[in-house]
């Protein structure tokens, strides 16, 4: 029995030793991997409302030519850009109030939805004004967003889809 217990002692120092060894090797990983995702690219409030402002202008040429498809894939990733505001960028007040133009969004869907040209134009005049209502309620003002003269790219024809 007397040789048991010095046995038993080194097994659990040992496995303890392991034990230990092993957490700090889980230690190690986590704070690498943290480190990793604290040096991660997150793209800036600004990207995410360039990426706004050229679907909110092909959107306009989209209802325009009533190529309902391509309006529909522009609000979209209307709604895509603000949903990644809300999931990147978080802390930013321009995020608390963002929900703002979630009646306007509706608006445009069922415009779209509807294939509705009037009802389009009214709708995008109103998500239009939302965006420069929110822009004066945190303070850029003097960001104003209008209905666009001339499409961004000129390599996109609006009027016509190509048939598969």
């Amino acid at each position: 029995m007397k040789q048991i217990f010095p046995v038993l002692l080194a097994f659990g120092l040992i496995s303890c030793n392991q034990k230990a060894d092993e957490t700090q090797a889980l230690q190690k990983r986590v704070d690498i991997l943290e480190h990793k995702v604290a040096d991660t690219y997150k793209p800036g409030f600004g990207e995410f409302m360039s990426s706004i402002q050229v679907h909110h202008n092909k959107l306009w040429f989209a209802g325009q030519n009533q190529n309902w498809k391509l309006a529909d894939f522009e609000i979209h990733e209307i709604m895509e850009a603000i949903d990644n505001i809300k999931k990147y960028q978080k802390e930013r007040k321009e995020s608390e109030v963002i929900d703002m133009i979630d009646s306007a969004i509706d608006s445009m869907n069922i415009a779209i939805k509807l294939k509705n040209p009037a009802l389009f134009k009214h709708s995008y005049i109103s998500l239009t004004n939302t965006c420069n209502q929110c822009h004066r309620d945190v303070n850029f003002e003097f960001n104003v967003v209008k209905i666009p003269d001339q499409p961004p790219f000129s390599n996109q024809d609006f009027k016509h889809q190509l048939e598969k």
